[in-house]
């Protein structure tokens, strides 16, 4: 958040008769205006002063000050640039125009405002402070550091600054800093978020219990989505499954229309094997979010277990996959669900239909190796092992650690009396089975790009 400088400007420097006197009333009066919130009153009051004293850096800025407040950022630009003019040595001036500059996306020309108040005013703790928001709000994290290091030294007991410097510090990897930081600001003010920041911190520097314990005081300070959605995950990441489930349904009561937390939910449950249930909880934050990708990967592994809801299922597919028709993993999310919903021998089963799917997905991305496995999956169990295996063969290529293509190809090769390459696929097959740990670290890496994702999500209202 960028610090503007509040006009505090008491009179004009005018002589003391009557006309002068006049002046500087209307003046003061536009100027308790603005002190009290009054912006639309004040700017009318300015509006009417500024053709007797257009030179008048104070009536400039003021107008420039109470445009902005009523969000008039372009009407208030004017004015603020012309008060720049007219006394170009105040870093304050430089301050107000590059945070309303900033405000109507004009960064390049914030910056140099901001640059250039600092080069004023060196040692002051505003000039350095929205410096170093500055280059934030661009995204040049490490650039940020070194401005809001000095803000840091000028006023150590200044929260927002020392907020952002450790947030700086855990986004560049120096967790130590930051843990330091965010500790001696605790000691002034215990927040929610210097516990959730904490909390943070403490996991990316691999002190698993030490993070749930401050992501599950900064919930219970305030339960806020953000709050209650990080606690869940840290308990999820780490495979702490039923205290994920507790907390997320928590965070379901409170904020039901959150998709990341449905999701949350539903990953937690289908981790504890609670299928059916799992499925219901990813179905409601598909029709929350019908276009969130994230859902349908986790609805399509928990399916996989539970069936049961097969029509529901394949409804947000073929939802999904109008919503996005050139989507590959969309259509063949659709296709695996017509497929999965239906027994072989039910007469409504078009595998014709599954088949264009499916082909239409490895049309759309030609390195969608799923699509091009499951493909062959359809064709071998049609007998088809000449068309079957080249498809095998190509997700292998595009994927070799498929197991189940190793073994589907290995038994098409014995059906087609290709006995050595079948065994080949065999051997292979068994040894990517006895590397099962390998799995679970792969099922954490997907829970972990979630919710490294998710956290980037707007806050839900409750």
């Amino acid at each position: 958040m960028f610090f503007c400088s509040l006009l505090i400007c008491a009179a004009f420097a005018f002589a003391n008769d009557g006309p002068n006197q006049n002046l500087e009333r209307r003046f003061q009066l536009a100027l308790a205006q603005y002190n009290a919130g009054r912006f639309a009153e004040a700017s009318s009051q300015l509006e009417s002063l500024l053709p007797d004293v257009p030179k008048s850096f104070e009536v400039q800025e003021l107008l420039g000050l109470s445009y902005a407040a009523q969000s008039l950022d372009a009407k208030a630009t004017e004015h603020l640039e012309i008060a720049v003019r007219l006394k170009p040595d105040s870093a304050e001036a430089r301050t107000n125009l590059a945070a309303n500059l900033s405000r109507l996306g004009k960064l390049d020309l914030a910056g140099e405002q901001f640059r250039k108040a600092l080069a004023l005013e060196p040692k002051n703790y505003d000039a350095n402070h929205n410096l170093g928001e500055y280059y934030i709000q661009l995204n040049k994290i490490a650039d940020a550091a070194p401005y809001l290091e000095a803000a840091q030294k000028i006023n150590p007991s200044a929260y927002d600054n020392g907020y952002d410097l450790a947030t700086d510090y855990f986004l560049t990897g120096k967790y130590d800093q930051s843990r330091q930081v965010v500790q001696s600001l605790l000691q002034q003010k215990n927040t929610a978020e210097l516990h959730n920041l904490l909390g943070q911190v403490d996991e990316k520097d691999g002190k698993f219990v030490e993070s749930v314990n401050e992501l599950q005081i900064a919930a219970q300070m305030d339960p806020s989505e953000d709050n209650l959605f990080h606690w869940g995950s840290e308990l999820l990441l780490h495979r702490t499954y039923e205290p994920a489930i507790d907390v997320f349904q928590r965070a379901v009561e409170l904020y039901p229309n959150s998709p990341r937390l449905r999701i949350g939910l539903g990953m937690s449950l289908y981790s504890r094997g609670k299928y059916d249930e799992a499925v219901k909880s990813l179905l409601a934050a598909a029709d929350l979010d019908p276009s969130d990708p994230r859902c349908y990967y986790f609805l399509s592994k928990a399916y996989d277990s539970s069936p049961n809801q097969a029509d529901d299922v394949t409804q947000r597919f073929r939802r999904y996959s109008e919503l996005q028709p050139n989507n590959a993993q969309a259509v063949y999310y659709y296709a695996m669900s017509l497929w999965k919903g239906k027994r072989t021998e039910d007469p409504s089963l078009n595998l014709q239909q599954i088949a264009t799917l499916l082909q239409k997905s490895t049309s759309l991305d030609p390195k969608l190796a799923d699509a091009h496995l499951q493909l062959g999956n359809l064709y071998s169990d049609q007998h088809d092992y000449a068309v079957a295996i080249p498809e095998y063969v190509r997700a292998l290529e595009l994927n070799p650690n498929l197991s189940d293509a190793h073994y589907r190809l290995g038994q098409d090769y014995v059906h087609t009396g290709q006995k050595d390459r079948a065994q080949q696929e065999f051997d292979v097959y068994q040894r990517l089975r006895a590397q099962h740990l390998a799995e679970l670290d792969k099922e954490r890496a997907e829970v972990q790009q979630f919710v490294y994702t998710a956290k980037a999500a707007p806050a839900t209202k409750p």
